[in-house]
């Protein structure tokens, strides 16, 4: 059983659930109606999600053995449960069955989670210590779900949905720019070259805030496009509102501690953000 418990400790089902749930918000972005008849592939779908997390998961924490043995000596590799090799082969068996899930909904499918695949590996392997190169690569992981449930549900990216994605890209950028600011001291001792570490916090903070308007200012063109309904507007104007008060305030107060609030407070923007497309297309 403690074997059983260490694999599921590995995989992290609660985050792959979330990009499982992903997968099918973006289905439901690209077409609400279409969903009944594409049930089957949103099954597929949600389980490619799933699964490529969970390898994903399992290949970082291979990768970062030796940091979690002194950092987080519980997790399974470093605690025992799982050998090295045993968590490459669970991971290998994992997106296997990501892949064939996607094969089974459309070759299109296949490609693009062999991409979301490559784009996760290169973030463990090599990017976590690039900075903005590695913010850009975990920007990619958390839109491509979107991308993915699009494709699913009606064989290609509808433009709200890349509108959508354009955002979860730049906002995330941004907040990844931030976390830089809170973990300054660290990254700067293990030679992770964030933009705070390289060019100090002041000039971090900018470039943060630059990605979060970046995305406010793509916020109204799903409205004059015609793209969602007017409950779109009263969820969009919160989220930008929201991104505009993160950004003046990280501007005016670039610390550790006012950045480590702005990180926490975009995650509400985040999800207001997500809240005005589903309402969009909802109502």
């Amino acid at each position: 059983m403690s074997k059983i418990a260490g694999y599921v400790r590995l995989m992290r089902p609660v985050n792959c659930a979330m990009m499982g749930f992903a997968v099918a918000i973006g289905a439901a972005l690209a077409s609400l109606k279409d969903l009944n008849a594409s049930w089957l592939n949103l099954v597929y779908g949600f389980i490619t999600g799933f699964t490529l997390t969970a390898a994903s998961m399992a290949i970082n924490d291979y990768y970062d053995r030796k940091i979690d043995a002194v950092n987080e000596p519980n997790r399974a590799i470093p605690s025992g449960l799982i050998k090295p090799k045993e968590a490459l082969a669970f991971a290998f068996i994992l997106s296997l069955m990501g892949f064939f899930a996607a094969l089974l909904t459309s070759l299109l499918c296949l490609l693009v989670a062999v991409i979301a695949w490559v784009i996760f590996v290169s973030y463990t392997t090599i990017g976590k210590r690039s900075g903005l190169p590695g913010n850009f690569l975990v920007s990619a992981c958390v839109a491509i779900p979107f991308v993915y449930g699009s494709i699913v549900a009606v064989g290609d990216v509808r433009l709200n949905v890349w509108v959508f994605v354009s955002m979860v890209f730049l906002s995330n950028t941004g907040r990844e720019i931030t976390k830089g600011i809170v973990d300054v001291q660290g990254d700067r001792a293990q030679d992770v070259k964030t933009l705070a570490v390289r060019y100090g916090q002041k000039k971090a903070a900018i470039a943060a805030v630059f990605f979060y308007l970046s995305a406010v200012l793509l916020s109204p063109i799903p409205w004059f496009l015609n793209l969602v309904s007017f409950w779109f507007v009263p969820f969009v104007i919160l989220t930008d509102i929201g991104l505009v008060s993160s950004s003046l305030m990280l501007v005016r107060d670039y610390s550790r501690e006012s950045a480590r609030k702005v990180k926490k407070m975009v995650l509400v923007w985040f999800i207001a953000g997500l809240s005005s497309f589903v309402a969009g297309v909802l109502w």
